[in-house]
């Protein structure tokens, strides 16, 4: 084994180490008691405790915060992954004054924080009346997932040869026909992956929700967990029960489209 073999696999052995134990942990301790682990935290389940994760998941609670994460994440990944497409579209298929300073601007989109525009943000959804409303985080949220959406599909788009184009053209297919049904359908992969990255960013939102609701009823599973924990700080293993229920769906979403992911960031490396 060469020496630049051995470092791939201990930088490999150093991400399973620092992403997939914490999540055996957190999945296996939903599996024990709160005695078991008070006696031994990094121990398996002996004997195994189904208790914690069937009163969840026979909880409506649990089943509200789920369709209110999953109602908000679909919002927002479909109209940023729309008006992403149609925004990269139109910074790579056409040629104008300032489009160039259009797409500088998306990019430094990147590197705008949430916390700095919480104040403005709060204060404009008030004004729209969108307070309690999933659409007051979902909107934002798909704001947010523009800039990566655009940085993305441009790229891909772009690498597209201009000739499909013309030849779309000559029989007789509008620019916006080339769009619909030349375009998008090439562009699958990169899609799936702004997609997942836009499902994930807002499943996983904290902040946005807890700017917006006040009332629990409309809490998302990342505000329902917190709470849940206030609420039984007592019971560590249901707590852990909770939290990994609440991760599954993400995750879920994230292996499923794993492959359609990386050839979308792979095609926009290259484009």
């Amino acid at each position: 084994m060469s020496r630049r073999n051995g470092v791939g696999y201990l930088a490999a052995f150093a991400v399973i180490g620092i992403t997939v134990v914490p999540l055996l942990f957190v999945i296996l301790g939903g599996f024990r008691t709160t005695a078991q682990i008070n006696r031994a935290s990094a121990g398996l389940p002996g004997p195994w405790v189904w208790d914690n994760y069937l009163e969840v998941l026979g909880s409506p609670y649990f089943w509200r915060l789920l369709g209110n994460s999953a109602l908000i994440a679909v919002i927002a990944t479909t109209l940023a992954v729309g008006f992403g497409s149609m925004a990269a579209f139109a910074l790579s298929r056409y040629a104008f004054r300032g489009r160039e300073a259009f797409y500088t601007l998306f990019t430094l989109g990147l590197l705008f924080p949430l916390g700095v525009a919480t104040l403005p943000l709060y204060l404009w959804l008030r004004q729209l009346g969108l307070l309690e409303n999933p659409l007051g985080v979902a909107l934002p949220e798909a704001a947010f997932s523009l800039p990566i959406t655009i940085v993305i599909l441009r790229p891909f788009m772009n690498a597209i040869p201009v000739e499909l184009e013309d030849a779309a053209l000559l029989d007789g297919t509008a620019k916006l026909g080339f769009f619909w049904r030349i375009l998008l359908p090439l562009s699958r992969p990169a899609l799936a992956t702004v997609s997942v990255l836009a499902f994930v960013s807002s499943w996983n939102f904290f902040l946005l929700p807890l700017l917006v609701f006040n009332d629990s009823t409309n809490f998302t599973l990342p505000l329902g967990v917190a709470m849940f924990q206030s609420e039984h700080s007592q019971d560590t293993a249901k707590i852990l029960a909770f939290t990994a229920l609440s991760m599954i769906p993400a995750l879920t979403f994230f292996v499923l489209a794993e492959r359609r992911m990386v050839g979308g960031l792979t095609g926009s490396v290259k484009g």
